[in-house]
């Protein structure tokens, strides 16, 4: 058994409302185990075994069927996510940041978006490129307005592509 965590993207904002329980009842459904759900915005750790492209393609179907929309998740282990987490290459203590990891399910999206961004200036939209994650550390308050957030924000970004705070994704793992 591997302990995985699925990132499901624009849950709880834009009309689509899955409560916490019903959400932890679909992952059980599927059989996995230990399922914990953390804070309304779509984390799920779990035990599964498989491999994970057949994991992610049957948590999406369970979602569509029970929720009625197109869901996509990011399906990372909860070892990565801890690599991840141990790799942030920014102060994750300042106060007057706020500490992002951008996921993907296309490692192009994120290689496309570090060379978009690769010209933004480093004091408004610090970025890294990191193991199959993005790094954002911008000034708290900015997180929608600075230019890489408009840039993420793009529709040719939503479909594929999730963020966390870094807090939530330490109460994850």
């Amino acid at each position: 058994m591997t302990r995985y965590i699925a990132l499901l993207r624009g849950v709880n904002v834009g009309g689509i409302t899955i409560r916490s329980a019903d959400l932890r009842d679909v992952f059980t459904g599927l059989g996995h185990d230990d399922v914990r759900t953390v804070l309304a915005s779509g984390n799920v750790a779990f035990e599964a075994s498989g491999a994970p492209r057949d994991l992610k393609a049957a948590i999406e179907r369970a979602l569509e069927e029970r929720f009625g929309y197109d869901a996509w998740i990011v399906l990372s282990t909860a070892a990565h996510v801890t690599a991840v987490i141990e790799a942030f290459p920014f102060d994750a203590d300042d106060d007057e940041r706020q500490p992002w990891v951008v996921f993907a399910s296309d490692q192009g999206a994120l290689d496309e978006l570090a060379e978009s961004a690769a010209g933004l200036d480093p004091a408004v939209d610090p970025l890294r490129r990191g193991d199959g994650v993005l790094y954002w550390n911008p000034v708290k308050g900015t997180t929608g307005e600075t230019p890489f957030a408009k840039l993420l924000a793009k529709a040719r970004y939503k479909p594929t592509t999730t963020n966390r705070n870094l807090r939530t994704l330490r109460r994850l793992v």
